[in-house]
Formats: C-alpha cells, sequence, structure tokens
C-alpha cells in the first residue's frame, strides 16, 4: 500500500453520496488513477459527516488532518507499524466504543475506545476495524473498515454519519463494508488468518451487544477459539509518543495550567462554582473539553484521593486541593495543585506544602532516559524522600506509616487515557516519548497519631511530563505551585 496517495477529499467523498441513491456492499480503495465520473456541485457548507474533516471544520482541522494534530499518514504509519508485530498472514480484530447510557434513553457523549481510535481516527460507534497482514515488507496489510451505512432518516435524528464511502476516500479504508452485512465478509478473513488478535469481550450484564459479538455468538465456527490478547501489542506501540502526540499533550497541559493558575486568582465558596468554572474554562480556552471528572476538595475533603462529589462549602483557612486537566484531539493533560482558599498559606501549611513540593521537584528531574529509571524506581526515590521532609517537620514515622500518609503510586502513564496503556509495567525503564504523571501528595488523618497542626490537610501536586533524554519536558509548567507565585495571584 502506497502511504503516499492522496487522502482527504470529503468534497469528493460528499458529491458521490450525493448522485448515489446507494453505497456498494463491500468497496475496495480505488486506484490512484481513478474513472473521471460527473458528480453535482456541493459546497463546503453541504457536507455532512458523522465527525470534523477538514474541509467542514477547518478551524479544528488542518488540510491532512483525521484528527487534531494527528496527520492521514501517521494513521497509516500506525497501522503498518501494528502489522510489522504481527506475524505473518495474521490479522487484528478491533470493535469500536457503543455509546454508553446514563439511564434510560439518555446518553453520555460518545467516546471512541482507545486502540480503535489511535489506529483509524474514526470516531463512530457500531464499527469494526480489521488489520491484515499481507506481506514481509513494511506496509504491507490491508485495512477493513465495517461502519453503518449513511441514512437520512436516522441522521434526522442522532445526527450525520461518516458512511461507507468515507471510510475509503477520508479515512483510507483499503476495503469498507456494511457493518451489517459483515456477516458475508469477516469469517473468511479470520478463517484464512495464523492468528487472531483481539481484545473482543463479553458484554457485562445491562451492556447492549455490538454486531461483532453478535456474530460470534450466532454461528462460533468461523472465530478461533483460542485469541491472542491484542492490547500488549498496542500498548508497545502507544507508550512511546510520536510528536504530534506530545504536541497535542502539550496544549491540553498548556491551556488547562493557564486556566488553573487563574482559578487560583479568585476566592471561592463553593467547591461545585470551581468545578464549574474547570470545565467551562477549559472548553472556551481552546480545549475539547474537560478530559475527566475533577477533583475539587475544599479542606478534608482532599483526604479522599478521588473525591469527586464537589458538593460542599469552601471555608477561609482551609486549603482546596484540585485534580483537573483539559482534553485535546483526545489527548489529555493531568495536573494536580493545592492551594490556600483565602490565597495565604498559614505556617503549617506552607510547611507541609514545601515538603511536599520539594519531593515533586526532585522526582520531576529523574523523567529523563539517562536516569534509566522506571516509575516504580521513581516512587521508591519519592517516598524516601517524603519520609525525611516529614521526619523533618516532626512527624514521628517509619516507612511503614507512610503507607498512611502516601497511600497511592506517585504516578502512571498518560496519553489518550488518564491511564494510559493500561498493563503496561511501572517497572519498565522510562525512555524518550514515554508520558507519565508525577503526584506526590500527603493526607494527613485528623487524629491524635499525628502533630496537631498538621492533621486533616491534604496536599498533592501534579504535572504531567514527556520523559526526553537528558531532561523531562513538563506539560503543564503554566500552573504555577511555588509559594510565593501562588500568593502573588492576589496580590
Amino acid at each position: 500500500m502506497n502511504p503516499s496517495r492522496p487522502v482527504s477529499s470529503a468534497l469528493r467523498a460528499a458529491q458521490r453520496l450525493r448522485c448515489c441513491n446507494s453505497v456498494p456492499l463491500w468497496r475496495p480503495s480505488l486506484p490512484s488513477s481513478r474513472q473521471i465520473r460527473r458528480y453535482a456541485a456541493v459546497s463546503a457548507a453541504d457536507l455532512q459527516f458523522g465527525q470534523p474533516v477538514h474541509e467542514t471544520h477547518p478551524h479544528i482541522l488542518k488540510a491532512g488532518e483525521i484528527t487534531p494534530g494527528i496527520t492521514a499518514q501517521e494513521y497509516w504509519e500506525r497501522r503498518a507499524r501494528l502489522a510489522e508485530k504481527l506475524p505473518d498472514g495474521g490479522v487484528a480484530v478491533l470493535s469500536a466504543a457503543d455509546l454508553k447510557y446514563r439511564s434510560g434513553a439518555v446518553f453520555f457523549p460518545y467516546r471512541q475506545e482507545s486502540n480503535f481510535l489511535y489506529l483509524t481516527g474514526w470516531n463512530e460507534g457500531d464499527s469494526v476495524a480489521v488489520i491484515q497482514k499481507t506481506g514481509k515488507e513494511f506496509g504491507d496489510y490491508l485495512f477493513h473498515l465495517f461502519t453503518p451505512p449513511k441514512n437520512p432518516a436516522a441522521e434526522q435524528w442522532s445526527g450525520a454519519r461518516n458512511g461507507i464511502q468515507a471510510a475509503t476516500d477520508i479515512f483510507n479504508a483499503d476495503k469498507a463494508g456494511d457493518i451489517n452485512k459483515i456477516h458475508q465478509y469477516l469469517p473468511d478473513i479470520v478463517k484464512s488468518a495464523s492468528r487472531v488478535y483481539t481484545d473482543l469481550e463479553k458484554p457485562r450484564q445491562g451492556e447492549q451487544e455490538n454486531k461483532l459479538w453478535q456474530l460470534m455468538k450466532s454461528d462460533k465456527s468461523w472465530f478461533p477459539s483460542i485469541k491472542i490478547p491484542l492490547y500488549p501489542l498496542m500498548n508497545s506501540l502507544r507508550c512511546i509518543k510520536s510528536p504530534a502526540e506530545v504536541a497535542n499533550m502539550r496544549r491540553a497541559g498548556q491551556i488547562s495550567g493557564r486556566v488553573i493558575t487563574d482559578a487560583m486568582r479568585k476566592q471561592w465558596t463553593r467547591e461545585k462554582d470551581l468545578h464549574a468554572f474547570l470545565d467551562y474554562r477549559f472548553t472556551t480556552d481552546g480545549c475539547d473539553g474537560p478530559a475527566y471528572v475533577p477533583v475539587v476538595a475544599g479542606g478534608q475533603n482532599g483526604l479522599c484521593i478521588h473525591y469527586v462529589v464537589n458538593n460542599n462549602v469552601m471555608k477561609d483557612g482551609e486549603m482546596v486541593l484540585v485534580d483537573a486537566g483539559g482534553e485535546y484531539g483526545t489527548y489529555i493533560t493531568d495536573i494536580s495543585r493545592t492551594w490556600p482558599i483565602n490565597g495565604k498559606f498559614s505556617a503549617a501549611q506552607k510547611d507541609l506544602y514545601e515538603a511536599v513540593l520539594t519531593v515533586q521537584r526532585s522526582s520531576v528531574s529523574l523523567c529523563r532516559e539517562n536516569a534509566n529509571l522506571s516509575l516504580d524506581d521513581i516512587h521508591d526515590q519519592t517516598a524516601n524522600g517524603l519520609l525525611e521532609q516529614l521526619k523533618s517537620l516532626g512527624f514521628d514515622i517509619t516507612s511503614r506509616d507512610l503507607d498512611v500518609l502516601f497511600p497511592h503510586h506517585v504516578g502512571h502513564y498518560v496519553g489518550l487515557d488518564v491511564h494510559d496503556v493500561p498493563g503496561y509495567g511501572r517497572r519498565t525503564p522510562l525512555k524518550a516519548g514515554h508520558c507519565v504523571t508525577i503526584e506526590p501528595g500527603i493526607y494527613v488523618p485528623d487524629t491524635d497519631r499525628w502533630p496537631e497542626h498538621f492533621r486533616g490537610m491534604a496536599v498533592r501536586i501534579e504535572d504531567s511530563v514527556c520523559v526526553d533524554t537528558e531532561s523531562p519536558y513538563i506539560f503543564s509548567t503554566e500552573a504555577v505551585k511555588e509559594v510565593v507565585d501562588i500568593e502573588a495571584l492576589r496580590d
């Protein structure tokens, strides 16, 4: 397959869709020398797809991009690198995420399954992607995409769909077909494969069965009983970020950091008001929206690591712990900051905060390839640093006691998901392109076991970081964290 063949031609795709009453059931990719046809003229304003394309959303996508910042060429290379890891004749089968329902007919905003998105850029459900290795050279693969066809009646209710034609013309599928007819084609592809890699799982109780699962359940004879998990191969691809991915994460971090710093300037009295401010500003300042439900924990609510109800009052004299970040092009940033609600640290608050900050800065500095450390190694050094800092503040503790005050790991991988590449080991030495969080925290229970002036305090400081060869590249520097900088915001 030629990676440099013409990619997004949304206008041409729309012209075909306008002048044809039906779409072929199974459409192979067209050769570069296409037969000349006559199409009705369609203006860019009339184009309708299920997700942004450059011709309809030039304010979001540059020419050649499939999703923000990620080009069709990069998506082709991702599939080629996966095919390179497959054995001769191997096949990878992926199912798109299903629409998730909150209650009854009320659904959540759609979020594509991350591996499916990483390989295709396709942001619709009810779809199946197949990567079929066809040779030994880089790029020897076929990309099959099964998806619902255009349907004006359905689209009147639920919005435009990409359709089968767009699967080839815009998303560069080599073969595209109707998901409702997948039973006529997928079994032959799978039967001819030397090995089948997939992460398809039985739907949980109450979840809707997707087309692939329905097909497997109706006739198990064609699908091998032994399936090889795909996620280890995907993790090996996704764990090292490309320059384009790093740029997306930096943009998310820059915007999010500025929003969090602006939040520190204001006097808040209710957690939900600060929550609403963050969500609104992430969106209006240039992110797609919030990457996850934020933690906005005033006072002792910060002792709960994942406090997200965000419905309490915030009291003068206490601190607020915020864990929040925006998403750009489906790449996220993860930031935690702690600051005094009234803008000025008390002596005890400053002492505990500075202790965590000192260790956090040291741990961030270790995020470089030439340190030859893993996340687990950095965690151990972080724990030792916190232990020494707490002892200097008068805490009578041993390393065992530290598990009470610092009950979580120092960090995790970050990327398309908040906890990215699940299953990818934290014992792996960090390499240039790994993206991680560094988030030490101290949470002091309100009991007489601990020094009185620190009881009930919670401090967490977190940055999203890209590992480089000799130094870390911090995505979230715009979120201030030095005591003098935080206090200066109210001056």
